[in-house]
């Protein structure tokens, strides 16, 4: 088992523990490795979902869950990686949200398998060229 970059939503269902193959694949991972590793992106995602719906408690919750994860931060590097990203998606008319490119411009710049369950935007920029690697531990 090699160390991986987990999207929000594979984290999130991570945490909730509602869907059997994350929930088994996430606890394999915290076997080995103890804690989860995540972009800053993430946090950003998480908070504005629950601020956005008045949930101060879940947002306290999250953190909580997190405590011990390793966060990932947005780099110079990565940041030039991602607005390239970002960039060759709107110009080939197939673009993504621009936390997606964060988010893999992160992975790809650590060397980490991004574990995500929206393969398809993420696929685009494999189609790309981009070393970008991916997992779903949903199947």
């Amino acid at each position: 088992m090699e160390k991986v970059l987990l999207d929000t939503d594979i984290l999130s269902e991570s945490l909730k523990r509602i869907d059997r193959r994350v929930t088994s694949k996430a606890i394999a991972y915290l076997t080995v490795f103890g804690r989860y590793t995540i972009s800053v992106v993430t946090i950003l995602e998480v908070v504005k979902g629950w601020h956005k719906l008045g949930r101060e408690d879940k947002i306290q919750q999250f953190f909580a869950h997190i405590a011990v994860a390793e966060v990932l931060t947005l780099k110079l590097s990565d940041a030039e990686l991602a607005g390239r990203i970002y960039a060759d998606l709107e110009r080939t008319g197939q673009p993504i949200g621009l936390a997606d490119a964060i988010i893999a411009a992160i992975a790809i710049q650590q060397d980490l398998t991004l574990v995500s369950g929206n393969l398809s935007h993420y696929q685009r920029i494999q189609a790309l060229g981009y070393s970008l690697k991916l997992d779903n531990w949903r199947t």
